[in-house]
């Protein structure tokens, strides 16, 4: 038997990159798993290479930024697999720069997605992940312990998503649902290979070299793949992970120095 065969998840952000990776993940352990995201046709995609063998997967397009978003995903995954027990709070990116530069419109839309997102969905999955005895991860980041200049939105964004784990993870014991946090580093994604690129630009550096710069910079051993962070949120909800609770994971290669 599959380590999550009959159970059901949700995963925010799923078109790519971690949000991906852990949907794959978790259904080739037999979960069930609805994908979502703004990016239909990717979706679309994933899901129909997701279930050419089994009918494991399905997805919803919508931007969780919207108030209502949330409230019609979990409607959405009970009409198509009955239940919740897994709920992935994966979606937002939040933009760099400069402090004094960002705008308002900048930071709303910074925790618009990723924090208010994460608030949402996780209240409209509660009660069927406390009927499930189910857990939330949420991938957080390094710049919530960790906020640098170029990364305020960021970092403030994080260390929200952060107290909120610890804040639903108290009521996650009176109410039988396990709440943890995941703050991945340098990660190989598509924003991550953005950001390689502008270095590279920025000081006349193959690809390469520039990410040997970035790694020796921060202080890390290599730079991490999404199946890296699939593998440990796979952990987190498993039966072997049910003594995780409140827990913020620094998934970052040592990028974070401090106790």
């Amino acid at each position: 038997m599959k380590l999550f065969q009959g159970k059901v998840a949700i995963i925010t952000g799923s078109s790519r990159g971690i949000g991906l990776a852990i949907a794959k993940r978790l259904a080739m352990e037999g979960a069930k798993v609805m994908l979502t995201g703004r990016d239909e046709a990717m979706l679309s995609k994933h899901v129909v290479d997701m279930n050419k063998s089994e009918k494991l997967a399905d997805y919803v397009a919508l931007d969780l930024s919207k108030p209502d978003s949330p409230g019609q995903l979990v409607e959405r995954t009970l009409q198509r697999f009955g239940k919740i027990d897994i709920v992935v709070n994966n979606a937002g990116a939040t933009k760099r720069g400069d402090f004094l530069t960002l705008t308002e419109s900048d930071w709303a839309d910074g925790f618009a997605l990723k924090f208010y997102g994460a608030v949402r969905l996780s209240r409209a999955a509660w009660p069927y992940l406390k009927q499930a005895r189910g857990s939330i991860v949420m991938i957080a980041g390094v710049g919530g312990r960790t906020p640098g200049p170029h990364f305020t939105i960021g970092g403030s964004v994080n260390a929200a998503m952060l107290s909120l784990t610890k804040a639903l993870s108290d009521l996650g014991i009176q109410d039988g649902v396990q709440v943890n946090a995941i703050n991945p580093g340098f990660i190989r994604t598509d924003r991550f290979n953005l950001r390689l690129k502008t270095f590279a630009e920025t000081h006349q550096l193959t690809l390469k070299e520039a990410e040997q710069e970035m790694i020796k910079e921060a202080g890390v051993a290599k730079v991490g793949e999404p199946d890296d962070v699939a593998a440990l949120v796979a952990f987190l909800v498993s039966d072997a992970g049910r003594l995780l609770q409140g827990s913020c994971i620094d998934a970052d290669l040592g990028q974070t120095k401090t106790i």
